[in-house]
């Protein structure tokens, strides 16, 4: 097992690269109910297509799609487009159906088994009832960073943009057969995890180390992979990793989110080299500001200074994507950047879920809408 000694050297990254984990589920094509069958796609896809880069999860009904080292957000996206493609082969083989959103409506997480891994049993043991119902999928984005000095100021001020990224994003309103009242049910079931959620404030990279130190002395994590923050350090790539998007149900929302993702982390890099002071709010403010993402995801107020003034978040989203504009263009993401603004005008995936329950009363017809998503909606 990996120690958790792999934190403290960061492998500095020369360029803001980017790289993007994308977490699918398995449906039974009759029911839309998950079922456990990842490993064997996986076994499957690397028979057929040994090169591409898939991933076991935490349950056994889901399967990661992982891309190499990209320059920005229309090359990340492009791999994953053809290794889903590649992997829909394989599932409709298979006679499953692919779908991705930040949560199941009505999944029974009491039937959903572990991938047998020893690492993801420790948790699962650790954690009991909060750990076993993480019916939960995301996108991760790692942006290269040159130093480590950086990684916390720029940490930081993300987190004064976490309802921006979440409210975009937010795609898991049901749980349980029931409509949560929220955007994202996700956000809130994440963070049941001892070690998961916001992350601490460190003003430094050797108070993280400090922290990480402690946390390995005091048993409470035992390898790097148990800090689940929802923005972290990836030591081992020399990136900063945002796990705070819900998993969106299609191709064109994910590259909107990955470059806004991207672009924002790169705004605050050349920020602190030019010198300029990066936002930071009082750790209350972003606890508020999170809570609000997931309840109410682009139909809420974003807290925006340290004030405590406050203002539509899908104002300040179209404003920060105006902002933003120039480093998309040096990044070359221009178009899948502009990509905000038609969640914006069209609504998130909650909102056509929460839409189609409200409709219908069935989350059924909203998880086959949201899987028929999958293959309409491409960049």
């Amino acid at each position: 097992m990996a120690s958790a000694n792999s934190y403290k050297e960061f492998n500095r990254s020369a360029k803001p690269t980017l790289g993007v984990e994308w977490e699918l589920g398995l449906l039974d094509t009759h029911s839309r109910d998950l079922v456990p069958h990842a490993a064997k796609i996986i076994d499957e896809m690397q028979k057929r297509y040994p090169d591409t880069h898939l991933e076991r999860e935490f349950l056994q009904n889901t399967v990661e799609l992982v891309t190499p080292v990209c320059k920005n957000a229309g090359e990340a996206v492009a791999n994953l487009k053809d290794s889903l493609y590649k992997l829909k082969e394989v599932t409709d083989d298979a006679g499953l159906t692919l779908w991705s959103s930040g949560g199941h409506p009505f999944s029974d997480y009491r039937e959903q088994p572990l991938t047998p891994k020893i690492t993801y049993q420790e948790i699962f043991d650790r954690t009991q009832f909060w750990g076993q119902q993480m019916l939960l999928w995301g996108v991760h984005c790692h942006v290269g960073i040159s130093h480590e000095d950086k990684v916390w100021p720029i940490i930081n001020a993300v987190m004064t943009n976490y309802m921006h990224i979440l409210a975009v994003s937010a795609s898991s309103p049901g749980w349980n057969g029931l409509d949560t009242g929220y955007a994202s049910n996700r956000t809130m079931m994440y963070q049941q995890l001892p070690t998961a959620g916001m992350p601490y404030h460190f003003d430094t990279w050797d108070e993280w180390v400090s922290f990480m130190s402690d946390q390995e002395k005091a048993d409470v994590i035992s390898q790097f992979g148990y800090m689940h923050f929802d923005v972290r350090p990836a030591a081992k790539w020399g990136t900063i990793e945002v796990r705070i998007a819900d998993s969106p149900s299609n191709l064109r929302e994910l590259a909107a989110i990955v470059a806004f993702t991207h672009c924002l982390i790169v705004h605050y890099d050349r920020m602190l080299e030019a010198g300029e002071e990066l936002p930071d709010l009082q750790p209350w403010y972003n606890a508020d500001n999170k809570w609000r993402g997931a309840r109410f995801g682009l139909e809420g107020c974003v807290i925006v200074d340290r004030e405590g003034d406050q203002r539509w978040i899908a104002d300040e989203v179209r404003e920060l994507v105006d902002k933003l504009m120039p480093v998309a263009a040096d990044l070359e993401c221009v178009e899948e950047l502009k990509l905000i603004d038609e969640i914006l005008d069209n609504g998130a995936g909650y909102q056509r879920q929460r839409n189609i329950y409200t409709r219908t009363g069935d989350w059924v017809k909203v998880v086959d809408a949201t899987a028929a998503e999958l293959w309409e909606m491409n960049p």
